[in-house]
């Protein structure tokens, strides 16, 4: 390796900018500064050049040096404290606003530091948000040598300390209206020097007076074309830099087709020129997109986490519990967490000790163990006895779900609609500059005075934007009228993989049987310390039957309890008061005169210091409406129910399933691995599966399957691995929000009709020289709107006419 200075002018290979003063040739490359030829460096020692594969010179210029003082107030632990999302013992997770992403490299890079520093742990991008979240050992890299490390790679954070919530967009808007202002006079100004010409029907202008007129809309354009319209050409040079054709690439040769046959026209002498148009076009282009940003922030589909985040939480008040909404939560309340509930917002602990599973933050399922005043985030799920906690921060209404969306929890399917929408745009581009250079061959043989009017209308009035903006829009919508309905989705993609289910799975427990006036009774009579005890143990556990038997027992004195396991679909024990409390099934108890004696209904037998107390039975209530849920349901799909309860119940079920002609499949004692393995035995025999449960005996069914819906009660359980969470209060809902989905999607297609039809329309014209540029302009927005509109009132009336 060697490092000279030559004079040869090219291109820097990690930048791709221009080498002038500076030229650095190392590795056989040349670099415009030593900033890119030490982050090529840098890549290049940790085996990352594919970087430079993916894009043609995808790097950003590192000319300007950084100051190693510029972060020093990352060391400052109230400012961490601040930035950081998660932080727990070495491991710390912080997201990063970066404007300067701007390709696919860019996020090859960063979701790559890991390489560069071991000490990242991950790290994940979010194109469209310019954000990257990353995950890190604080032990061994600080968050300013974190911030350093991504400003020497070119990608420095952008770091608000007034005000860390708020995305300000005033800046952007404000250069949108100067543009637009400045656009707008310059047309009227440039109309007003061009009608002379226009009625000078008898041609007593001059030519001094012509060249006056047009010398003014000559600098009347100036502006307009460097400073109004550049937004399209930095659009479309940074597309063609990454060998892409943008939308914007048509439209800045349109505008700048009209600009060199007007310069021509007036300095020939040969007519007034289109400066008119051109000032006009570029106005109505900004200003269809003002009306584009104003219709799309009026029809917003945002979900806010009171309307999507369907957790409820048990609120300390007065000595008393009371079950409230999340969003009902503030700052300074107390809350009761039982075993596997989530940690709604950062908390402090307020009982002696917590063992707490970050898994849903940091992907680590390593148990932490908190003491009293100690901080727990957000995310984070109790693992063992009862705590209660005082909310310190309030609950973030996108960090939830940001959580929920992690991939780590279940793999997503590739969308087939929104595949084939990206795969039309990307080829839209080719197909408009194709029509152009042919219609533009044509007329310049026919009447070469039309062709560019022909080609700039062509290049205009084509639009994917109407094709782009309908999956967003239609299913963005539908997602808000679900979640008005209680119903809420994880995102956009889950609408289509509903469209795609071919067998429903229901698990029982939690699903069909709901929790309001059960049938329950204990086979025995029990002392009151005995069920001090049995009360004690079930208010660790969230499961509907330890709920049962909770709201059953009369004893009104809770024991703090040590120890306490809960195993899914077996049982949970734990040391109360010096006893050794334990409370499941039969078999896990381990008490041989029970193993061959069948019981009716669900049942949990009690052992207390190895003496068995007996039973409690529990006669299942089924939710009203289950019936015609189930009969609607067979009409399209096949139906399976799993349970891990005894088959007591089965006469029951098939007489349900024969009365209603459902040909599908019922199961008893199913373990958790059970219920997941039926669903992979179907998925292999072609079917696409819903999985219906309650998140907790079910949870690895509910990531096995194509879609897993989550039935809430009133509890705050949440399993980050299911698509989607019912409130039980709308079950018998179901059959109308599947008709929903199918039917939001047949909106979709038929906004794709709608785009095809218009861009067709469109294109005869403007082909045919009927449309001038200046029109074409107009219509443009307009047909992106009319999509969105069209769109939002169809899903909105679809969702009347269901009753939703």
């Amino acid at each position: 390796m060697h490092e000279t200075s030559i004079d040869k002018k090219q291109l820097c290979y990690h930048c791709g900018e221009e080498c002038r003063e500076t030229k650095i040739s190392f590795d056989d490359k040349l670099f415009c500064c030593n900033g890119c030829k030490v982050v090529y460096e840098l890549l290049s020692e940790n085996n990352l050049c594919t970087y430079y594969n993916l894009e043609n010179s995808p790097g950003i210029n590192a000319a300007t040096p950084f100051f190693k003082e510029k972060f020093s107030f990352l060391d400052d632990n109230a400012v961490i404290n601040q930035l950081l999302e998660f932080s727990e013992s070495e491991t710390s997770k912080v997201t990063f606003f970066i404007p300067s992403i701007h390709c696919s490299s860019c996020i090859w890079l960063l979701e790559k530091i890991y390489k560069l520093n071991p000490a990242v742990k991950s790290s994940r991008v979010n194109f469209v948000k310019k954000e990257v979240s990353l995950t890190y050992n604080n032990a061994n890299i600080s968050l300013r040598e974190i911030a350093e490390l991504l400003t020497s790679l070119g990608y420095e954070p952008q770091i608000n300390l007034i005000d860390l919530e708020q995305k300000k967009q005033e800046t952007s808007n404000k250069k949108l209206y100067i543009k637009i202002g400045i656009a707008g006079f310059a047309f009227g100004n440039s109309m007003m020097f061009s009608f002379p010409e226009y009625l000078d029907a008898w041609q007593a202008l001059t030519s001094d007076f012509k060249l006056v007129f047009g010398t003014l809309n000559i600098l009347l354009a100036i502006p307009v074309l460097f400073y109004s319209a550049s937004d399209y050409f930095i659009s479309s040079f940074k597309g063609l830099r990454k060998k892409m054709l943008n939308i914007d690439v048509p439209i800045s040769i349109g505008i700048l087709a009209l600009v060199a046959r007007s310069l021509f026209e007036i300095i020939s002498g040969n007519g007034p020129g289109y400066f008119d148009s051109f000032t006009g076009l570029v106005f109505f282009l900004l200003l269809g997109r003002l009306f584009q940003d104003k219709t799309y922030a009026t029809l917003s589909f945002e979900r806010n986490y009171k309307s999507y985040f369907p957790v409820s939480v048990t609120l300390l008040e007065a000595g008393e519990n009371r079950v409230i909404p999340v969003s009902k939560l503030n700052i300074g309340d107390t809350i009761l967490l039982r075993n596997q509930e989530l940690i709604p917002a950062d908390a402090l602990l307020l009982s002696e000790t917590a063992s707490i599973d970050y898994s849903f933050v940091t992907g680590e399922s390593e148990l932490v163990d908190k003491n009293q005043n100690e901080m727990l985030y957000a995310g984070g799920r109790l693992s063992g006895s009862t705590i209660e906690v005082k909310i310190v921060k309030k609950v973030s209404q996108s960090y939830l779900t940001k959580l929920w969306n992690n991939d780590i929890f279940k793999e997503e399917g590739q969308a087939k609609l929104s595949s084939l929408s990206d795969k039309i745009a990307q080829n839209f581009t080719f197909a408009v500059l194709a029509i152009a250079i042919i219609s533009g061959t044509y007329w310049a043989m026919v009447d070469w005075r039309m062709t560019i009017n022909v080609v700039s209308a062509i290049l205009i009035i084509a639009c994917p934007c109407a094709l782009a903006l309908s999956i967003p829009f239609s299913f963005g919508n539908a997602l808000r009228v679900f979640g008005k309905n209680e119903f809420f989705l994880k995102n956009i993609r889950t609408i289509e993989q509903i469209k795609s289910i071919s067998h429903i799975v229901f698990d029982k427990t939690g699903t069909l049987t709901w929790q309001k006036k059960p049938e329950i009774s204990f086979s025995k009579k029990l002392s009151l310390p005995d069920e001090e005890l049995i009360k004690s143990l079930t208010n660790n556990s969230v499961h509907p039957i330890s709920r049962f038997i909770y709201n059953f027992l009369k004893a009104g004195k809770i024991l703090p309890a040590n120890d306490f396991v809960e195993i899914s679909g077996k049982g949970m024990l734990a040391q109360i008061n010096g006893h050794d409390v334990r409370i499941g099934s039969a078999q896990w108890i381990g008490v041989p005169q029970l193993q061959n004696i069948e019981f009716s209904g669900s049942t949990a037998h009690v052992l207390i210091d190895g003496d068995y107390k007996g039973y409690f039975s529990i006669k299942n209530s089924y939710r009203p409406g289950l019936s015609n849920v189930l009969q609607k349901l067979a009409k399209n799909f096949k139906i399976a129910l799993i349970s891990g309860d005894n088959a007591r119940e089965k006469n029951f079920l098939t007489g349900l399933f024969e009365k209603f002609k459902i040909k599908g499949e019922i199961r008893f004692n199913q373990t958790p691995y059970d219920k997941q393995n039926f669903i992979l035995n179907l998925q292999k025999a072609g079917d696409r599966t819903l999985m219906i449960g309650d998140g907790l005996n079910d949870a690895g069914a509910l990531k096995q399957s194509d879609l897993g819906i989550s039935i809430s009660e009133d509890v705050n359980t949440f399993s980050p691995a299911c698509d989607a969470i019912l409130n039980a209060n709308h079950f018998e809902k179901l059959p109308v929000f599947i008709n929903y989905a199918k039917s939001s999607y047949n909106t979709v297609i038929t906004s794709f009709i709608l785009s095809f039809l218009y861009n067709s329309v469109g294109l005869y014209f403007a082909v045919t020289g009927v449309l001038s540029p200046l029109i074409a302009a107009i219509l443009m927005p307009l047909s992106s709107i009319s999509v969105v509109v069209f769109a939002t009132l169809s899903t909105r009336i679809n969702a009347k006419r269901l009753g939703l």
